[in-house]
């Protein structure tokens, strides 16, 4: 029994000019489209992941409005 296969074959799409400009890169750099596409899905997960953690520091740090009690509540006075 041959082996399981462990990656995903997809099948995606790109516009004639964004697949010439990948052609010259794996060309340029000696490497497959899967290594390319591999590698631009992992920064862009690591840029997802960072700007998600960011986003909750900046919710965290953020000061509470005046017209809000602690639980986000209209205070009447503020009205």
């Amino acid at each position: 029994m041959p082996p399981r296969r462990i990656s995903r074959t997809i099948t995606f799409s790109l516009h004639p000019e964004m697949f010439e400009e990948v052609q010259r890169v794996k060309e340029e750099e000696g490497r497959d489209m899967s290594e390319l596409v591999r590698e631009a899905l992992r920064l862009y997960m690591e840029d997802r992941e960072l700007r998600r953690k960011q986003r909750l520091e900046r919710l965290r740090s953020r000061q509470p409005d005046p017209g809000e009690n602690d639980r986000g509540e209209i205070n009447e006075q503020w009205n």
